[in-house]
């Protein structure tokens, strides 16, 4: 009983601090390509059937604690993408990533492809999609200071005292001093959520410029980080099954509107590691209860919308920021460490977060092409 209170209570913890720090992002990327009300309630359920089945499926299957996750990178990608002609535009991008995460679960040589992608590239394309999202947050400092600036210390402090948890007590004092400065808008009652069916527009500039840096970052920065969790837990989760669920449930609830689904890495180490259950060979029984959790999640994302849609602008954006703040720093310090490869890293990181649309594509997947030719210059002359 001990045992079970112990993975509950980890997949609880978890699930808080997956969608408590993250939801605002994933609220800004719905708001960037136009998405209605309806639509983002949609949006967000579909992302929690997505993580629910897939937890379910995989940790049930290979007896492993198979945390998966909506892409936090691949919603702050779609919120700092400009240029995205509505959400059906964007389905079709959210399709399009989902079967090539589904082409490289079936075809080996393709997901060899994307690990000889430099790592100092794929992060500094990563950096410069989060680092937008961190100086939307700080232009909110000279609009409301006396909202924004002390959500900043606080999560400084919080951050020091309780890591995993720190955007959510941002979230929740920062609710609590919008509504004593006078900036909530009336809660609407508690609802269940309704999902709509979004049919895609295949606008090839967006399923350019966004399905294929959103697939990008969901494997470089999600997919392959969940599986290094797994394996430094003494686990060994097949790659080709897993990205196979994902890349199933990812396709199937784009058409509800939600982006790519993938394997957790923050959120998984709550609950891969000790303190979910001393035995390793028990802990998958974390994955069953996360699916519960993620499962209300997706029963009630129209009211979770509704209670964010409440709250003022720049305390979201000042959720999503300081939750970005940390990924954002270990993306360009990974960057710039290699010498060799730093004026690539640099100009991967100017263009994606120049935000510039060329063609109608966007300034990620432009960031990708300068930074590889800058780095393949510089290989040939150093011949």
């Amino acid at each position: 009983m001990k045992g079970l209170i112990s993975v509950a209570t980890a997949a609880l913890v978890a699930t808080i601090a997956g969608v408590g720090g993250t939801l605002p992002v994933v609220l800004a990327a719905a708001q960037a390509v136009g998405a209605t009300p309806a639509e983002a309630s949609s949006w967000v359920s579909g992302l929690g059937i997505a993580t629910a089945l897939s937890a379910l499926v995989l940790s049930v299957r290979y007896r492993m604690p198979i945390i998966t996750a909506w892409s936090t990178p691949g919603a702050a990608l779609i919120a700092s993408t400009q240029g995205v002609p509505g959400l059906r535009a964007a389905v079709g991008a959210f399709i399009v990533a989902a079967v090539l995460i589904l082409l490289t679960a079936a075809i080996r040589p393709l997901g060899k492809l994307i690990e000889k992608i430099p790592p100092s590239i794929a992060s500094a394309m990563l950096g410069g999609i989060l680092l937008h999202l961190v100086v939307v947050m700080i232009e909110q400092v000279p609009l409301q200071p006396l909202l924004v600036l002390p959500l900043i210390v606080l999560f400084l402090v919080a951050r020091g005292l309780v890591p995993t948890l720190a955007s959510l007590v941002v979230l929740v004092a920062g609710g609590l001093l919008a509504w004593a400065l006078g900036l909530v808008k009336p809660i609407p009652p508690l609802g269940l959520s309704h999902l709509e069916i979004i049919v895609p527009a295949w606008d090839v500039a967006t399923l350019i410029g966004l399905g294929v840096p959103l697939y990008l970052v969901t494997m470089a920065s999600q997919n392959l980080p969940g599986f290094a969790v797994l394996r430094a837990s003494g686990y060994h989760p097949p790659t080709q099954p897993v990205l196979a669920v994902t890349g199933v449930a990812s396709l199937g609830t784009a058409f509800l509107g939600a982006h790519t689904s993938n394997l957790a890495a923050i959120s998984a180490a709550l609950c891969t590691g000790p303190d979910a259950h001393p035995d390793p060979a028990q802990r998958w029984k974390a994955g069953p209860f996360y699916a519960l959790f993620w499962g209300l999640i997706a029963l009630f994302g129209a009211s979770l919308v509704g209670l964010f849609g409440a709250l003022p602008p720049a305390l979201l954006m000042t959720v999503a920021g300081t939750a970005l703040l940390g990924s954002t720093a270990g993306a360009m310090g990974s960057a710039l460490a290699v010498e060799k490869e730093r004026l690539a890293a640099a100009a991967t990181l100017a263009v994606t977060v120049s935000g510039i649309s060329l063609l109608g594509v966007g300034s990620a997947f432009w960031g990708l092409c300068a930074g590889l030719l800058v780095l393949g210059l510089d290989r040939a002359f150093r011949r």
